[in-house]
């Protein structure tokens, strides 16, 4: 399998000016742990994260008198992180350029990938643009759904697959943001949170109705507020 077998699509993103507050409401309401930073033609610029935010409670109201001390007693120049904890916008405490990879990008490459550098996510480009983001979560399922199988999955596969995420974007009633689709020689499995039982229903049957799918294994959880996805 590679990337675009396992990766979640119709990513959330936000612009440079994007600011913190409009960044910290996104990530709650989609329950997601990151957003990519991107350009008006889909390249991604960079990278918040939830800990990019949570830097900025550590610091809570003493972080200008923190950072000025530091300053100080250190002698170090640390202008990078007073812009992290001060900044505004998402260009400011972005982690910028992030790691990107390409839809071929076979899972084990992915992994290799995410251990060198330790991060926990990394967006998928098409032509410089996003479309795209694979997890250590995506990732996981992948692996442990093909730890037999060849990494290249077959064409028929990746149609059932988009058909499927179509289906239940379109149609079924659930956030296709909080799921994830996976098909191996037509066998289905669904990962990820909704916000209610009717909704892990509606995405079985989903998949279930999709042509070409042989079985599907529902493993799709209620998702407890705040609970963060990617």
């Amino acid at each position: 399998m590679q990337a675009n077998d396992v990766m979640t699509q119709n990513v959330i993103t936000v612009e440079p000016d994007t600011q913190v507050r409009e960044i910290a409401r996104l990530l709650m309401e989609n329950r997601i742990s990151a957003v990519p930073v991107v350009d008006a033609g889909g390249k991604v610029l960079g990278i918040v994260s939830e800990g990019d935010l949570m830097r900025r409670v550590e610091n809570g109201t003493d972080q200008r008198k923190s950072w000025w001390l530091k300053s100080i007693f250190t002698g170090a120049n640390d202008a990078g992180s007073y812009v992290k904890s001060h900044g505004r916008k998402a260009s400011e405490i972005m982690t910028p350029k992030p790691w990107t990879i390409e839809e071929s990008m076979p899972l084990e490459d992915v992994a290799r990938l995410l251990e060198k550098h330790h991060i926990k996510r990394v967006p998928v480009v098409r032509n410089d643009k996003l479309v795209g983001i694979v997890s250590r979560a995506n990732l996981l399922q992948g692996l442990a759904l093909t730890s037999t199988q060849p990494s290249q999955a077959p064409a028929d596969d990746r149609a059932i697959r988009d058909a499927i995420m179509k289906e239940i974007e379109d149609n079924a009633g659930v956030r296709i943001g909080g799921i994830n689709v996976l098909v191996e020689n037509g066998n289905v499995e669904l990962w990820g949170l909704v916000d209610a039982p009717e909704q892990r229903t509606a995405a079985q049957v989903a998949a279930e109705n999709t042509d070409g799918v042989n079985k599907v294994e529902n493993n799709l959880g209620l998702a407890p507020r705040g609970v963060g996805g990617y």
